[in-house]
């Protein structure tokens, strides 16, 4: 990291930067004085805080400020606003500037990072579910994801509509690592399950949490540790961005979608995602995220907004 950069982690000490003129000019530009003030959690990642949620940003740094033309400073202003209470289906523009800020079409983006602001704004098919199509090839979306040979599958882990009389409110995501199920509440006493694969012991994980971010086909950035278990995973690293981690895309094993599971301002370092391995769904072997077949993490991910509550049974 350059001298004159110094990016805060979201403990939460201030940045200091020795800034341009120029930059000065920029941030007089916007709605608000921090809106390009950058965090940094553990693993290297930046983000904008919007309200009290942290906002993951992929965009051009400059002296340790996030670059933020006019257009988008603007789209960002109402964000800053306390967010409402979660709804089961955000509006688009809503849901774009909670999700990607990098979705207000900044010239800068890669085709890539364009194609993923446009997959996160997916709509969900609320028809009758027909695992024919609900497990069919997605051809359309930032990178083809394969059809699941769902006959294969047990039918207690594949996608279901079921009725719900709990104590959890519409919008709330509840994991059952016992059932490796997870469900989603929906409004009218009724509910979307899924199938699941959890953490191995010793690596599961309980609680309450929050879904602070959403990312589609995010890049992977496994801890130290993790690496230093795996000979195999150190071998398939690359220097990133942000450091040691996977591009998204087809060998990246946090699959199409990954939903940032965080406690308050800390980030518990679980995730809900996709998956390279399908028919690990039903079983404990993953080191405590919650995995989905992909075409579940996408319909997941197209229902949830950010701030949603999570519930891990113990």
């Amino acid at each position: 990291m350059s001298a004159p950069i110094r990016l805060l982690l979201l403990a939460g000490l201030a940045v200091s930067a020795a800034a341009a003129p120029a930059l000065a000019q920029t941030r007089t530009a916007l709605a608000d004085p921090d809106a390009d003030r950058l965090f940094q959690d553990q693993n290297g990642a930046y983000y904008l805080k919007r309200g009290d949620r942290y906002v993951p940003y992929a965009g051009r740094v400059e002296f340790g400020r996030a670059v933020l033309d006019r257009q988008a400073a603007a789209a960002a202003a109402p964000a800053l606003a306390p967010a409402p209470a979660p709804a089961m289906q955000p509006p688009a523009s809503r849901q774009a500037a909670l999700v990607q800020p990098e979705a207000s079409g900044d010239p800068a983006l890669s085709p890539i990072e364009a194609a993923k602001a446009k997959a996160v704004l997916r709509t969900p098919d609320n028809g009758p579910i027909d695992y024919a199509k609900a497990y069919g090839p997605i051809e359309d979306d930032v990178f083809p994801v394969r059809a699941f040979d769902y006959k294969r599958m047990s039918p207690a882990y594949l996608r279901q509509e079921i009725a719900y009389n709990g104590p959890y409110e519409p919008g709330t995501i509840i994991v059952d690592p016992r059932a490796h199920q997870l469900t989603l509440v929906q409004e009218g006493g009724r509910a979307r399950r899924y199938g699941v694969g959890v953490g191995k012991q010793g690596f599961s994980w309980s609680g309450t949490a929050t879904v602070n971010s959403k990312q589609a086909w995010p890049d992977w950035y496994p801890p130290k540790e993790m690496i230093a278990r795996s000979p195999k995973l150190a071998s398939e690293v690359d220097k990133l961005q942000s450091g040691l981690g996977v591009s998204g895309g087809l060998r990246n094993p946090l699959g199409a979608r990954a939903m940032y599971l965080w406690q308050g301002n800390k980030d518990t370092l679980f995730r809900i995602h996709g998956t390279l391995e399908p028919f690990s769904i039903g079983k404990s072997v993953s080191s405590g995220c919650i995995r989905m077949i992909n075409q579940d993490a996408i319909d997941l991910f197209s229902r949830v907004n950010v701030g949603s509550k999570v519930v891990v049974l113990n």
